[in-house]
């Protein structure tokens, strides 16, 4: 984001709590500061000066944990952000959140930002949809959520990695006769639609958009593609899936009851995007913030196995 800011002229600041990564900016030319947003940071406004716009994309993301872990990345870190934006002058706040807020154990199809949320299926979606309530109401920061739906492309550690990381280890559950199905969205859409989000018009002041690449590909294919060019072996196991989500409950509720625990191979969340189709309407986005994505799959599985950025 900040690479593609500087690029086009913007003033911009990264702000961070890992120190390598932030050197690692630093390095490259990039101005930086280092905090710790779990923790109210006053001092900063003095550190950074005034600012127009702020755009939060840090969170606590994955599919299991404690809730007081993601109730301090994802809850305390954003409210602390905010107050940080409202000292600094901003009059724009972009919030980054994430469609797991709609996630359920069913197919889910062209779901728009009206739609009426489920009971969370995890911590994750739990405090991130706090989160959004605490950015809607800070109106004088001009707040947007964007809920990008599975981001991947250069630097993304979460969806492709986890995937060749479980085709690794095994085979994976066919479930529901390879019915799921999802649209994941290239990193450069996302930022193309953070940089639609920061110079529209104060109308969209108070809107939340769902992102995603448009296109809805079954996961089957996409890990077949994934694993065939990354030459990592695959195999898949028909598994019933009343069964594997029961196993999966259980094996959550064992590992969260030890403190020294770690994530279970398979989670309720993890389980449900082997089994069902998910996929978000961004006609929103397009008619309001004048966005649409233009990295197609093909061309985006291309240049994130081919290590290559987008022009």
């Amino acid at each position: 984001m900040i690479r593609h800011l500087s690029a086009r002229g913007f003033d911009s600041l990264a702000l961070g709590r890992d120190e390598s990564r932030c050197r690692a900016l630093q390095e490259t030319g990039f101005k930086t500061v280092r905090a710790d947003l779990s923790r109210p940071t006053p001092h900063l406004a003095s550190v950074i000066g005034r600012v127009d716009a702020v755009v939060h994309c840090a969170a606590l993301s994955a599919p299991w944990g404690r809730l007081s872990a993601f109730r301090a990345a994802n809850v305390e870190g954003t409210r602390h952000a905010l107050d940080l934006a409202e000292m600094l002058g901003a009059i724009r706040f972009v919030n980054i959140s994430s469609p797991t807020v709609y996630f359920e154990l069913k197919d889910k199809t062209d779901v728009a930002e009206a739609a009426p949320l489920p009971r969370p299926i995890n911590a994750y979606a739990r405090t991130k949809g706090e989160a959004e309530r605490l950015v809607l109401a800070r109106q004088k920061l001009g707040p947007v959520n964007l809920r990008p739906r599975g981001i991947y492309g250069a630097g993304e550690e979460t969806l492709l990695p986890r995937l060749v990381a479980a085709a690794r280890r095994g085979p994976l559950p066919l479930l529901r006769d390879g019915a799921a199905a999802i649209d994941l969205t290239h990193v450069d859409d996302v930022v193309a639609a953070i940089t639609a989000a920061l110079t529209a018009n104060p109308a969209i002041s108070g809107e939340t958009f769902n992102i995603s690449g448009g296109e809805t590909v079954p996961v089957q294919e996409i890990v077949t593609r994934v694993c065939a060019e990354l030459a990592v072996p695959l195999r898949w196991k028909r598994v019933p899936f009343r069964p594997a989500l029961m196993a999966a409950r259980l094996a959550e509720l064992a590992s969260l009851a030890h403190s020294a625990s770690k994530e279970p191979l398979v989670t309720p969340y993890t389980l449900g995007l082997f089994a069902f189709r998910q996929s978000l309407d961004i006609s929103k986005a397009r008619r309001m913030l004048d966005w649409q994505p233009r990295i197609s799959l093909d061309e985006g599985l291309a240049l994130t196995l081919g290590g290559r950025q987008a022009p």
